[in-house]
């Protein structure tokens, strides 16, 4: 009765690889038309594969929050926080009202929305916080 047992460890074994590769996956890709875009707008900072912490109804009693992996492209006129295709946020020029940038010791946060809609993405950023938050503030503030 070998054989099976081989059969169902070689199995096992399969799965766990698979299950593996699957979670580490970067979230650094982007479709050409926006990777373009952003590279004509000026690429300033680029930083693949962050955990975020995406915050929702922030301020309120009954806000909630969870670890998001992705990646964060700013130029000079915007800021693209991304998983591969799928956009968390797209800041372009002309609406600064909409957005804020704070630092807290190593960590950024980018607030969209007031009050009940208030969202807020936040990450350690790789290296030069104050940076990054002067970099994210000067295109959220572009004309």
């Amino acid at each position: 009765m070998t054989p099976p047992v081989r059969f169902s460890t070689a199995v096992a074994i399969l799965s766990l690889t698979s299950a593996a590769g699957c979670g580490n996956r970067s979230t650094a890709h982007l479709e050409p038309a926006t990777e373009t875009r952003l590279t004509g707008e000026g690429i300033v900072r680029r930083a693949d594969d962050l955990t975020f912490r995406y915050t929702i109804g922030a301020g309120r009693s009954n806000a909630g929050w969870e670890d998001r992996r992705a990646s964060i492209v700013v130029t000079r006129s915007s800021v693209l926080i991304h998983k591969n295709a799928k956009v968390g946020i797209d800041i372009r020029p002309g609406h600064a009202d909409r957005y804020s940038v704070e630092r807290s010791g190593d960590r950024v946060r980018i607030r969209t929305g007031a009050g009940r809609s208030g969202e807020i993405w936040s990450f350690e950023p790789p290296g030069d916080a104050a940076g990054w938050t002067a970099d994210i503030r000067s295109a959220i503030h572009a004309k």
